[in-house]
């Protein structure tokens, strides 16, 4: 009887939690990759591992963390997102863009890809220090993905589930390099190196400015539920944690010392495993049904 009812509750929760992050938008079968069609990755890639982890939860936001910092990119949010009023959405329609260009079949993946690129075409105006920006600028686009892919690896390697070596490491990056190409950001990385290197090219460019700032404390204390204040506060300390040094010190978000290995990291490594059991295992291919058993 205990085992039946903790698999029920195990099901409502996972249940709960995807629809938090996924919504209405998540993937439906016809969209899903199949054996004939694995879509841009397929089930061997890297990608399909590090997209399937709770941890994305943790990098997504030390992505968007990090964005901020670049004065062109976070006009562009600041300009033409709903994100303070619609972050629910934002998250939603985030989520079923990584969805499926990692786990949809070529058609979805393509469709998305299309679909963001112009979204992107519109959006332009003028920074708060006078410079035009597009968001269809290859240099910027490169910034975000950089940033994503890079916040993506580090949030595995300190919170997923299983270790990559190098070799794996670079072919994520590799991988990556795939939708970032597609979006149109020039150049896009191949390697960890590669990426290392690029971030840091970016760092001249980057400045704390009042569109950052108020960015910042939104994503840091954002309108959630009482009941989800907890566990939030507990990925954003843990995004927090990961930033690069010169990123927090930047936004003056000092670590105390000690405080994020002996607090931050067993918490946030306890709620990620505990959500990853929730959701279950990383995606699958069902040989059965020749579809995608998503995360």
């Amino acid at each position: 009887m205990l085992p039946e009812v903790i698999a029920a509750l195990r099901r409502e929760g996972g249940n709960r939690m995807r629809s938090a992050i996924a919504g209405d938008e998540r993937l439906a079968d016809t969209e899903l990759a199949t054996w004939d069609d694995p879509g841009l990755f397929g089930p061997a890639s890297v990608a399909w591992r590090v997209h399937g982890e709770s941890s994305m939860l943790i990098g997504g936001l030390r992505a968007l963390l990090l964005q901020t910092l670049h004065p062109l990119a976070m006009a562009g949010v600041a300009d033409h997102s709903d994100y303070r009023h619609d972050p629910w959405g934002r998250l939603h329609r985030t989520g079923r863009y990584i969805g499926a260009t990692t786990y949809g079949n070529t058609a979805t993946a393509e469709h998305v890809i299309a679909m963001v690129t112009r979204i992107h075409g519109r959006v332009e105006g003028t920074a708060p220090d006078g410079r035009h920006y597009s968001a269809a600028d290859p240099h910027l686009l490169a910034w975000v993905h950089d940033t994503e892919v890079d916040s993506f690896l580090t949030a595995y390697d300190r919170y997923g589930s299983g270790r990559l070596t190098d070799a794996e490491r670079d072919r994520y990056v590799a991988e990556m390099a795939e939708t970032g190409r597609r979006l149109g950001a020039d150049p896009a990385p191949t390697t960890r190196a590669e990426l290392t290197e690029a971030l840091e090219a970016y760092r001249p460019e980057c400045r704390y400015g009042r569109q950052a700032r108020s960015a910042v404390r939104f994503l840091l204390t954002p309108p959630v539920p009482l009941a989800l204040r907890g566990p939030y506060g507990v990925i954003g300390a843990a995004a927090v944690g990961l930033l690069p040094t010169w990123a927090r010190r930047m936004m003056y978000l000092p670590l105390l010392p000690g405080i994020d290995p002996l607090a931050i990291r067993p918490a946030a490594t306890a709620l990620t495993r505990g959500v990853g059991w929730l959701m279950s295992a990383p995606a699958t291919m069902d040989r059965d049904d020749h579809l995608l058993t998503s995360p």
